[in-house]
């Protein structure tokens, strides 16, 4: 008896640790799967210095940023070193004296002088720095950016490339990433549809508002951080030294969908820039909008469903059911009115001070889509159709 509940107790052990082996093999292979390895021209792994610079202005700021902390080591020492030099040596236990003296003409100089001296040693690389940061003159390139929620705009005001202009929006797959709970890739959540495309070694400005909130236009290989406010312009620039893909976020909060407005900026050589300039050029003269032509339901619906998935189903969802405070628009009163221009005026402007962005830099064919699209869509049957004649009409 004794010996068979010696050996069953022993098999349960050993299937105890077969179950313990096996979740741990499978937790192993599971975390090999998902790892992540460092970005190129992002973050990486366990970071914990500043970004590998690929701009003066960085280089300059990773330097100011050891100075400083080499003057704080020194002055940190210093200060605490005496202090426990005279806590340890002239304790009360061997019998250490306080002195009588009542005050010192030559410490209290000693300690104004000393600190502005310090100050000064500190404010005049300082300064260098943020002067630098802000000379955004005789720029090769001018560009603004426009952050809305949650996305950038980017428009080419100066230089080769002048008029280009389009939306960056996070890539939709990275979206169902995260939707779904399950991350993957070293690029996760930086991957966009359209980068900002920069020849290397030019000078590059960039102008930065926004039509909503506050969001901060950042770049950290390039040293540049610079907020985007309503109503304001404000400017930073960079001149990328290498070839590359850098990333970025938007660095203010700006709502809920804050985590999914990254930034991605692609250096490449000036044949390269360019040649993609020239390609830009073409899509936009076939994109062109012609205010005259009558689209029909069929392509009105298929191109307003492409409009709607990169620019509103973020709030509305694919489903038009919309979520906690944003409306729906599967049987909204305003998508279901009869006047279409109550909606048409709500896209174009927006409203409820900015929870629902206004769209102007989308095209007057890309509203009618996808107006069209959401009174025809779900249980919207309305049958009514916008036409870009409509948009033209409604900017006036």
């Amino acid at each position: 008896m004794r010996i068979n509940v010696l050996w069953n107790s022993a098999r349960r052990e050993v299937a105890r640790l077969s179950l313990g082996a096996a979740a741990w093999t499978a937790t192993t292979a599971a975390m090999a799967r998902n790892a992540v390895n460092d970005l190129p021209g992002g973050p990486a792994v366990r970071q914990l210095d500043l970004h590998p610079p690929v701009t003066r202005i960085a280089e300059s700021q990773i330097w100011l940023h050891y100075l400083m902390l080499a003057i704080c080591t020194v002055i940190f020492v210093a200060v605490f070193g005496v202090m426990f030099y005279s806590i340890l040596k002239h304790r009360k236990s061997k019998g250490a004296k306080s002195a009588t003296f009542h005050e010192s003409v030559g410490v209290e100089i000693a300690w104004t002088v000393v600190p502005f001296l310090i100050v000064i040693l500190m404010a005049l690389p300082a300064t260098k720095v943020v002067v630098a940061m802000k000379d955004t003159t005789n720029s090769d390139l001018t560009i603004k950016a426009t952050g809305y929620q949650w996305k950038w705009g980017y428009d080419y005001l100066k230089g080769e490339g002048e008029g280009i202009g389009f939306v960056s929006t996070l890539d939709a797959s990275h979206r169902e990433m995260s939707d779904a709970g399950q991350p993957a890739g070293d690029n996760y959540l930086f991957k966009v549809d359209n980068p900002l495309v920069v020849p290397v070694n030019k000078k590059i400005r960039i102008i930065t508002t926004a039509d909503d909130v506050i969001h901060a236009w950042m770049v950290p290989a390039f040293g540049v951080k610079q907020d985007a406010i309503p109503g304001f312009v404000r400017d930073t620039w960079f001149r990328a030294e290498k070839t590359g893909d850098f990333y970025g976020q938007c660095a203010e909060l700006c709502g809920k969908e804050h985590a999914y407005m990254p930034i991605h900026v692609k250096v490449v050589t000036q044949q390269e820039y360019t040649a993609w300039v020239e390609g830009e050029r073409k899509k936009l003269a076939a994109k062109a909008d012609d205010p005259s032509k009558v689209w029909t339901q069929e392509e009105l619906l298929a191109k307003g469903e492409k409009v709607y998935a990169a620019n509103c189903a973020a709030c509305h969802q694919a489903n038009g059911k919309g979520a906690g405070p944003i409306k729906a628009l599967d049987g909204s009163p305003v998508v279901l009115d009869a006047d279409k221009a109550h909606q048409i005026a709500i896209v174009l402007n927006g409203q409820n001070n900015g929870a629902m962005p206004a769209w102007k830099q989308l095209s007057d064919s890309e509203i009618a889509a996808v107006i069209t699209f959401t009174k025809n869509s779900w249980s919207n049957k309305t049958g009514q159709i916008v036409q870009p004649a409509d948009i033209v009409a409604a900017r006036k």
